[in-house]
């Protein structure tokens, strides 16, 4: 018998522990959709993506030009935050001119929780209901931020795969 952290020797054979993996038996297409494609099949939104150390008058500026909700925060190529409209009203409304002029760094919701491309969008739906994030960053392999899935753009994709009654 092999441990599982002794790789084989030349005389032994490698049991596949996987080698009789049944794959699942989805009930609808909506469940299969969920499991098995991909975040990138989502087509994340494009994001708009700014420094850690932007003023947070000039992220309300944007957030309000651009009529987004959530805008992702940057430090050094790396997601370290989000800015949305919720932190507006939590921590900036009442206190905008003791803080308009600080890095949006001090006022973001920090180590925002994201997906990668190759998750599920199940993955994303979990995030959205446990954590009660309305928008969830798409990151690549690399870190890189590719996107950012809505609310909208998940429910189109549950209404695009959800079989007719």
């Amino acid at each position: 018998m092999t441990s599982s952290n002794v790789p084989p020797t030349s005389d032994q054979k490698f049991e596949d522990p996987l080698e009789n993996y049944d794959p699942p038996n989805y009930e609808d297409p909506l469940e299969a959709a969920l499991d098995s494609r991909a975040v990138s099949e989502l087509q994340a939104q494009p994001c708009e993506i700014i420094s850690a150390d932007t003023t947070v008058a000039d992220a309300v500026g944007q957030l309000a030009h651009l009529h987004h909700a959530s805008l992702l925060i940057e430090r050094d190529g790396k997601l370290v935050g989000m800015f949305t409209d919720r932190d507006l009203l939590d921590r900036v409304v009442l206190e905008y001119e003791a803080c308009k002029d600080q890095p949006v760094s001090s006022v973001m919701t920090s180590d925002p929780v994201y997906v990668r491309e190759t998750d599920s969008p199940a993955a994303v739906l979990a995030i959205m209901a446990v954590s009660g994030f309305r928008h969830v960053p798409v990151l690549a392999g690399d870190g890189a931020i590719t996107g950012i899935v809505s609310p909208r753009r998940i429910t189109e994709f549950l209404l695009e795969h959800s079989s007719p009654e």
